[in-house]
């Protein structure tokens, strides 16, 4: 059975939209990852079909009703009884590749998207499994960062990528950023190939882009050579 992805959220229109298209469209197409969208709207029982209601204790916005969005993470259950469920909260924890590489090995997984102020705090003690952010930043939905973490997680999927190496040496793999990459033609507005991607000589090559990604990640992301001591 492929691996199914449930997104939970009032904006259904927004999907598949950038998972469509590229390596996740084509293995989506090919059967290798399944797509669910689920509109959390359907799930509301009123006449107006009413989602959301203001908050206790005063304040700005409005927050996304227990009721409704606990309907509609069980409605995404039935159809996936083990898949995990994530919510996307700017609160949550910070999205790491090595995430991707976790949720891609479970059983599924179902994303909920808020909106407005939030989601009412007792449907996510009571069914969510984990809340991740995938920065410090505050977006209009949960749309984006879904979107973000399904191809995270797609991609570590067998055979999307359809070449075990070209995943191996993406970065944050070995907890450095990826080296450079150069192609034809070998001059470019006076700027060469550096000499040692053209000798052929595959020791000196791994070694110049393990120099080089260790030099990038001192330079760009020095916090991720601190969790490797």
């Amino acid at each position: 059975m492929a691996y199914r992805v449930t997104i939970l959220t009032l904006f259904p229109e927004m999907f598949p939209g950038p998972l469509g298209v590229s390596i996740t469209g084509r293995a989506l197409n090919e059967g290798k990852w399944a797509l669910d969208v689920v509109n959390i709207r359907d799930s509301a029982t009123d006449r107006h079909r009413t989602v959301d209601d203001t908050p206790y204790g005063g304040g700005a916005g409005m927050v996304m009703k227990a009721d409704i969005v606990a309907a509609a993470i069980r409605k995404a259950k039935e159809a996936n009884p083990k898949a995990r469920v994530a919510f996307m909260a700017p609160a949550g924890r910070p999205f790491k590749q090595a995430d991707a590489e976790r949720l891609s090995r479970e059983e599924g997984l179902i994303l909920l998207c808020g909106h407005y102020e939030g989601i009412d705090q007792r449907v996510l003690d009571a069914l969510v499994d984990e809340e991740l952010s995938i920065g410090d930043y505050v977006l209009t939905g949960g749309e984006v960062p879904a979107m973000v973490i399904t191809d995270a997680v797609v991609r570590q999927l067998g055979g999307v990528l359809g070449n075990a190496e070209t995943l191996h040496e993406e970065s944050f793999d070995d907890g450095l950023l990826e080296y450079p990459h150069y192609t034809r033609p070998e001059v470019w507005e006076g700027q060469r190939v550096p000499d040692v991607l053209l000798s052929g000589h595959h020791g000196n090559i791994a070694k110049w882009r393990l120099e080089q990604a260790r030099a990038r990640t001192a330079e760009r992301r020095p916090d991720l050579l601190e969790k490797k001591k």
